[in-house]
C-alpha cells in the first residue's frame, strides 16, 4: 500500500509542476521574415489552393498525415468508472505521449463534454478533417460499440476502439505463445472468460475467428447463453450475439460453474477476466484443468494475484499491471497499428489485420517461457513488428 501512495503522490506532482504532459512544438525555424513568408502569410497561400483542388493533399502538406485523434467523453475511465472528461484528460494525455514515444505519432487529447451518442458521432466527423486516424478511449458499454461501427462506416480514415481491438491484440497474442508453451491445440482448448462488456467482446470476437472454438462468456450473473433473456435475464443485443456464437456446450451458471464444468470433464484450460479485481479464488483455480492459463487483467487489481494462482496450480499467469510478468498492456498494440494504418494510407481496419498483428507479437517473443508470453513494452522493434504485420 505504501508503494501505491508513493506513486499516486509523485504522479500528482508531476503533472502539477508541468502541467500536464504534453506541449506543441514547430518543426520549423520562425527566426527570421522569409521563414514568416513560408510557413504563414503569404506562401501558405499556394499550399491552401493545391489541397483546395485535392484534399488527398492534406496528408502530405499537413499534420493530417501523422496524427491521430484520442477521443474519450470520460465514461469508463481505466477502472475508474464514470468520472467526466476533465478526469479523462490525463488519461488521454498519456495516452498520447506513447504514440509519440513509441511510434512518432503527434496524437491529441479530445475529451467531449457529451456522452450522448449521435453527438459523440457528429463531432468526431467535423473535427476528422485534421486526422489521419482515430483512437477512441474509455468510453462505455454498448455505446462505445455503436460509436466505433458508425465512425468506421461514415469515415475515410482508420477509427479503433483501443479498449476493445488493441486488448485483444495483446490478449490473442499472449494466448498464442501460452498454448503453445502448454502443447494445447486451439481447437481443444477450453476457455472461460468474466467480463462481456467492450474488452471481452472485442476479444471474443479474435478468438473465435482465430480458431478457438470452446468460448464461455460469464457476466455479472452468469453464463451468457442462446435463450437466456427469455428465462427473465436481460442480454443487450452485443451479448444476444455473443450467445449466438459462443459457449458450443451450452453451460449455465456461475463463473465457479463454469471453470469447474461438467461432471466428467477436466474444467476450464484458460481464464480471461476482464472484470472486476478479487472474483477469482485460488479454489476456482484448482477446479481448473491441469496447469490452466490464468489471464487476469482487471486494473488496477487483477482478478487474482499471481502468487495466488500459482500457488493454486497456474502454469502461466498475465496481468494488466507492470510489476508483474507477462504484462497484457495495449501499448504493444496501437502504436504500431496506427503506425501501418498512417504509412501505408489505410481506410479501415479488419479483423485479419488484427489477427497478423497477434502473430506478429507472439512470433517477436524469442525467449519464450512461462513468464515470458510477450515481447517487452519497451522493446523498440515491436512498433515495426506489428505495423509491418497488418499491411
Amino acid at each position: 500500500m505504501a508503494d501505491k501512495i508513493d506513486i499516486n503522490e509523485k504522479s500528482r506532482r508531476l503533472h502539477k509542476n508541468n502541467h500536464g504532459k504534453l506541449a506543441i512544438t514547430s518543426k520549423v525555424p520562425l527566426k527570421t521574415r522569409l521563414d514568416l513568408s513560408l510557413a504563414y502569410t503569404p506562401g501558405v497561400g499556394a499550399v491552401s489552393v493545391d489541397i483546395g483542388k485535392d484534399k488527398k493533399l492534406a496528408r502530405e502538406y499537413t499534420m493530417k498525415g501523422n496524427s491521430v485523434a484520442v477521443i474519450s467523453d470520460g465514461s469508463a475511465i481505466l477502472g475508474l468508472g464514470n468520472l467526466g472528461p476533465e478526469a479523462a484528460l490525463p488519461v488521454m494525455e498519456g495516452k498520447a505521449i506513447l504514440f509519440k514515444e513509441f511510434a512518432g505519432i503527434d496524437a491529441f487529447p479530445i475529451c467531449l463534454a457529451t456522452q450522448d451518442t449521435e453527438k459523440i458521432i457528429e463531432t468526431v466527423k467535423n473535427i476528422a478533417p485534421v486526422f489521419g486516424g482515430i483512437n477512441l478511449e474509455d468510453i462505455s458499454a454498448p455505446r462505445c460499440f455503436e460509436i466505433e461501427r458508425r465512425l468506421q462506416q461514415e469515415l475515410d480514415i482508420p477509427v479503433m476502439h483501443d479498449d476493445q481491438h488493441g486488448t485483444a491484440v495483446v490478449v490473442l497474442a499472449g494466448l498464442i505463445n501460452a498454448i503453445s508453451l502448454k502443447e494445447l491445440a486451439k481447437e481443444k482448448a477450453r476457455i472461460v472468460m468474466s467480463g462481456a462488456g467492450a474488452a471481452g467482446t472485442a476479444i471474443a470476437m479474435i478468438l473465435l475467428k482465430y480458431g478457438f472454438r470452446d468460448l464461455v462468456i460469464c457476466d455479472s450473473k452468469g453464463a451468457i447463453f442462446e435463450g437466456r433473456e427469455i428465462m427473465g435475464e436481460s442480454l443487450n443485443d452485443e451479448k444476444i450475439e455473443l450467445a449466438k456464437i459462443t459457449n458450443p456446450r451450452g453451460l449455465k451458471g456461475s463463473l465457479e460453474e463454469c471453470l469447474r464444468g461438467e461432471e466428467g470433464d477436466e474444467g476450464a484450460d484458460i481464464f480471461i477476466g476482464v472484470s472486476t479485481g478479487g472474483l477469482l479464488a485460488s479454489e476456482m483455480v484448482c477446479s481448473m484443468a491441469p496447469k490452466p492459463i490464468i489471464f487476469a487483467l482487471a486494473n488496477p487489481v487483477p482478478e487474482i494475484m499471481p502468487d495466488v494462482a500459482r500457488a493454486a496450480g497456474a502454469f502461466i499467469v498475465a496481468t494488466g499491471r507492470s510489476d508483474f510478468p507477462n504484462q497484457i498492456n495495449n501499448v504493444l498494440a496501437f502504436p504500431g497499428i496506427f503506425r501501418g494504418a498512417l504509412d501505408h494510407n489505410i481506410v479501415q481496419f479488419t479483423d485479419e489485420m488484427f489477427i497478423r498483428a497477434a502473430e506478429g507479437l507472439a512470433a517477436h517473443v524469442k525467449d519464450l517461457s512461462p513468464e515470458k508470453v510477450l515481447p517487452d513494452v519497451f522493446d523498440r522493434e515491436v512498433v515495426k513488428v506489428v505495423a509491418d504485420a497488418i499491411i
